[in-house]
């Protein structure tokens, strides 16, 4: 068997896509069986308003054997349980989407649909619960260890016994992207990734084949390579300019078009463990807390606001010193046709981008990466391989596309863009996905849906999607029994709360940084 493997790599392009790509191949190929080359240049910045995350990031912190106390410190960082989004159904409306999953599983039946059963057992006619109908069972939050905990400011770890109610929480981080960018560099660089700085002024292509042979710089030095990957962000240099690979297009989807971002001083009385995000009349503001400041921004669409319009909703919408100017984004909504074409692969904003409404960002360069370790090439680049990468980054990026999605068609407001965006022909996948919720309840985890049943039960829920009925086979639970588990579920999720410390004690007492 002849050896046919892989032995450069360049990454054209740093920032986050570009150090997470290369902290994770260099933790796992090492530098012994491949050579790791990362070309960035000073004069590009980055985009560089990806402060929240989702919890897979710890998955990829165990794997690089990253020390949460230190990267916290490193970055800045703070805990988030969850986000609360408010004025997305009406204005004063406001719901929480938590991390982890709701309730303790009875049986084979998803929790939500005893809850369900529960409810209608508590406004029955007769009923007596001595709180009032309706008012016994509670409101889903309750059930929730992130959502409890967020409201009361609290935060703990979650455990890994199974039997501890802490092993119910989930949760992710805010952090600083340009600290959290050093950290994974010095990191990878420690394991013999080669940083080269400059900027890629022409690339070259094999005459036969088109695949990429080099890159040459504007210092004329010229870096070759058997796989490349393209983390040049918004300009795709590589998987566009060089190869063409196509985008589609999903602003029929997806109208917003534009951010506007900030950062302000931390003016809270203590540090939120959770993400806000508020609608507007064309888009939505979001407020993110870090340990030395909070992160704002304002995400719009062009067609229902001018630059001017968004940039006075922002600035009335903030507290806080303001720190830094504000910067402006322009972005498409959508994704490369191909992630992966010939020997280069798209990771980050240059095979897509989806706006940071469920901060899936980082998260896709994660998946990209662990996807690419999985199906890691030879110099043949066998077209199965590549095929299976391109159908799982598609699949993936179409269930989060239907998620955002969800959020702006179920609304009520008023204003042109929400009337738009409720009015407008969705995605066959989404409208079923509806459909089986709106008669029973029913949903279902898919293995290529970064977002579970409790997520969607959260946003449906909060938008104001109801079920006609719950799953028949609840009804064999006698009434009593199941409205005493309920209350001692509800009564032990508020007293692990009660006794977690606060989300801001809990960082100054186990990873503070340094100012």
């Amino acid at each position: 068997m002849t050896n046919n493997r892989i032995q450069k790599v360049v990454i054209v392009g740093g920032g986050t896509a570009g150090w997470i790509t290369a902290s994770a191949l260099s933790r796992v190929l090492g530098k012994e069986q491949v050579s790791i080359t990362l070309i960035e240049s000073d004069q590009i910045s980055t985009i560089g308003v990806g402060e929240a995350t989702i919890p897979p990031i710890r998955d990829f912190h165990r794997m690089l054997g990253l020390s949460e106390a230190d990267f916290v410190r490193r970055t800045q960082a703070t805990f988030k349980l969850g986000i609360e989004f408010s004025n997305w159904g009406v204005d004063g409306s406001s719901y929480f989407h938590p991390f982890g999953e709701y309730g303790r599983e009875f049986d084979s039946v998803a929790f939500h649909h005893y809850w369900m059963r529960g409810k209608s057992i508590d406004n029955e006619p007769g009923h007596n619960s001595g709180h009032g109908a309706g008012n016994n069972v509670g409101h889903l939050d309750q059930y929730s260890l992130c959502a409890v905990a967020a409201k009361a400011g609290k935060f703990a770890p979650n455990s890994n016994d199974p039997n501890s109610i802490l092993s119910a929480i989930g949760y992710a981080y805010h952090f600083d992207a340009s600290l959290y960018a050093q950290l994974l560099s010095e990191y990878s660089q420690a394991l013999g990734v080669r940083r080269i700085e400059g900027m890629v002024c022409s690339v070259e292509q094999q005459s036969d084949s088109g695949f990429i042979e080099s890159v040459t710089l504007e210092s004329k030095q010229v870096v070759e390579g058997d796989l490349f990957i393209d983390c040049t962000g918004f300009s795709a240099l590589l998987i566009d300019k060089t190869l063409g690979v196509e985008f589609e297009d999903w602003g029929h989807y997806l109208p917003c078009d534009r951010a506007l971002a900030v950062q302000t001083e931390n003016t809270e009385a203590s540090i939120l463990p959770y993400t806000k995000s508020i609608a507007h009349a064309a888009g939505w503001q979001w407020r993110i807390p870090l340990q030395h400041r909070t992160g704002n921004g304002v995400v719009y669409s062009s067609n229902y606001m001018t630059d001017e319009q968004a940039k006075a909703q922002l600035m009335e919408n903030i507290a806080g010193e303001i720190i830094s100017e504000p910067k402006s984004i322009k972005f498409r909504t959508g994704k490369r046709r191909q992630s992966w074409s010939k020997n280069c692969i798209a990771i980050g904003l240059s095979s897509g981008f989806l706006e940071p409404l469920e901060s899936t960002s980082i998260h896709l360069i994660q998946t990209a990466v662990s996807r690419l370790l999985t199906l890691f090439p030879g110099q043949e680049f066998d077209q199965a391989d590549i095929a299976e990468y391109n159908n799982g980054v598609n699949q993936e990026l179409d269930f989060i596309r239907d998620f955002i999605i969800l959020h702006y068609h179920a609304n009520q407001r008023p204003e042109p863009m929400w009337k738009h965006c409720r009015e407008m022909q969705i995605t066959e996948s989404l409208k079923h996905k509806i459909q089986l919720f709106e008669n029973r309840a029913r949903l279902f985890d898919d293995r290529y849906d970064l977002f579970k049943s409790a997520s969607w039960l959260a946003v449906m829920q909060g938008q104001g999607i109801q079920a006609r009925y719950y799953h028949p086979i609840v009804e064999g639970k006698s009434s009593v029994r199941l409205l005493q588990l309920l209350a001692d579920m509800r009564g032990a999720f508020a007293q692990a709360v009660a006794e977690m410390p606060d989300h801001e004690k809990f960082i100054l007492d186990n990873c503070k940084a340094a100012k």
